[in-house]
């Protein structure tokens, strides 16, 4: 390997420090959701925004995705956002049914 390729592979120990700082932070973040009790959706919302957020960043820097091909990003990225908008598309259709049944029979499925 030429001196050239080794030396475009290195990435400063100070970008991953500062990740890794970074998801300190956040994790610290997801912990005072639970310390100050926080319930509800917003409680899941923040916790679900939290992860998301550190999930990105580890793909991103200690994954080496930042620095690949966008094709490849794609094919890593897409499936998944494929499968959260089949889900919901799923959940909308399963309040759909549960209220068109509501409505038709009188009465709601048990529990």
């Amino acid at each position: 390997m030429s001196e050239t390729a080794t030396a475009h592979q290195q990435h400063p120990i100070g970008t991953y420090v500062k990740v890794w700082i970074l998801l300190f932070v956040l994790s610290f973040f997801s912990y005072l959701v639970d310390f100050f009790h926080v319930q509800g959706v917003l409680r899941w919302g923040l916790i679900l925004v939290l992860m998301a957020l550190k999930a990105g960043f580890i793909v991103a820097i200690f994954m080496h995705m930042k620095w690949e091909r966008l094709a490849l990003i794609y094919a890593i990225i897409m499936p998944p956002l494929a499968i959260l908008v089949l889900v919901a598309m799923m959940a909308t259709e399963s309040h759909y049914v549960h209220d068109n049944r509501t409505e038709h029979f009188a009465v709601a499925p048990l529990k």
